[in-house]
């Protein structure tokens, strides 16, 4: 049998064509219960509007690009993707991944070759710099570009980031405050095209050098090669220094939850021989009772992409750039340095 047309759906659930068409391609302007009859109506009879032919009427694609520097299976960018997906799906929208933007080569690649396929309505760019220049080339085809924390550009139309060197400094200072004084910063390298938690370096030095007037402090930024092994780069790093910290100050959780566990291999355990703080609350950060800084990459993907369908439509916003405070969560993992405090292992 032969697939309906659209004037099939349409006289079926007793609606008019540009019902049908609103349902598949503005699904936010009908009624919820219309949207579901003319669904079902489109299920039952075969039926899917040719996005090809809706992007050719209305100038639109009904796509939008995603672009990472590392792999989606990350917990940040896997939590940004499903906060932008919440917003974008039900408003008609597919997301086309581009992941290992890593290098200013492959980000020049995407920024010379999209605006000749023009094949998506907005760019969203998670935790790397953009180049100006490159992003001009999309603001002449009126494709919007969202950041989400992602370094400040005059090339971003819109952004949602954490104030990283704000939170890093806040859990530097929460660790001075505990009466630290001996204290380590692990991260990895700087990024080639600069990535927003490379910020985080920055807070950490801001809280050390202005507790320098009032305490004795002994800090130390420690960095590591980027990539897979950093977690073990970290650990190598620390347990070569001629006399170990009685804090640590890690970049991001997924160094942090390595080291408690690997340090106390070698007799360093937190609370009771040293503090550390992480940064995000990832997954298991509560469960090995991680001090951390919270971020939350799914409400900033949600804020993003409503930002984006705004530019889409053409709507001005009335707060184009949001900067999000990272919260302190404190757990089992930081102490105050002049008391003893018995170790209990975690459920």
């Amino acid at each position: 049998m032969a697939k309906a047309d659209i004037h099939a759906v349409a006289k079926a659930a007793g609606v008019s064509i540009s019902t049908v068409s609103r349902t598949f391609t503005r699904p936010e302007l009908v009624s919820a219960k219309t949207r579901a009859k003319v669904l079902e109506v489109a299920d039952r009879l075969d039926f899917n509007i040719s996005r090809s032919a809706t992007a050719l009427k209305s100038g639109q694609t009904y796509r939008v690009a995603l672009l990472m520097n590392e792999e989606i299976t990350s917990w940040f960018n896997t939590q940004t993707f499903a906060g932008i997906e919440s917003v974008m799906h039900p408003a008609g929208y597919d997301i086309s991944l581009f992941q290992h933007i890593d290098t200013p080569e492959t980000r020049h690649k995407f920024f010379t070759d999209l605006p000749i396929r023009r094949n998506v309505d907005a760019v969203f760019v998670a935790s790397f710099a953009i180049d100006p220049h490159e992003a001009e080339q999309l603001q002449r085809i009126h494709v919007p570009i969202v950041g989400i924390n992602t370094p400040p550009s005059d090339g971003l139309d819109a952004t949602v980031c954490i104030d990283d060197e704000k939170g890093m400094a806040t859990a530097t200072q929460y660790l001075i405050n505990l009466g630290h004084r001996r204290i380590v910063y692990t991260c990895s390298e700087a990024a080639a095209m600069g990535a927003s938690i490379d910020a985080r370096t920055q807070g950490f030095i801001n809280a050390c050098r202005d507790a320098e007037s009032k305490h004795d402090i002994d800090w130390k930024v420690l960095p590591v090669a980027r990539g897979p092994e950093f977690a073990d780069s970290a650990l190598a790093a620390l347990l070569t220094l001629d006399e170990f910290p009685d804090a640590i100050c890690c970049q991001m959780d997924m160094m942090a939850i390595p080291l408690v566990l690997k340090l106390g291999r070698y007799g360093h355990i937190t609370p009771r021989d040293y503090s550390i703080v992480g940064f995000d609350d990832s997954p298991y950060a509560d469960t090995i009772n991680l001090t951390t800084m919270r971020q939350n990459p799914y409400d900033m993907g949600r804020r993003a992409a409503l930002k984006a369908l705004k530019l889409i439509n053409g709507d001005a916003l009335d707060t184009p750039h949001e900067t999000v405070e990272a919260q302190l969560v404190p757990r089992g993992t930081a102490a105050p340095f002049d008391q003893e405090v018995p170790f209990t292992p975690a459920a």
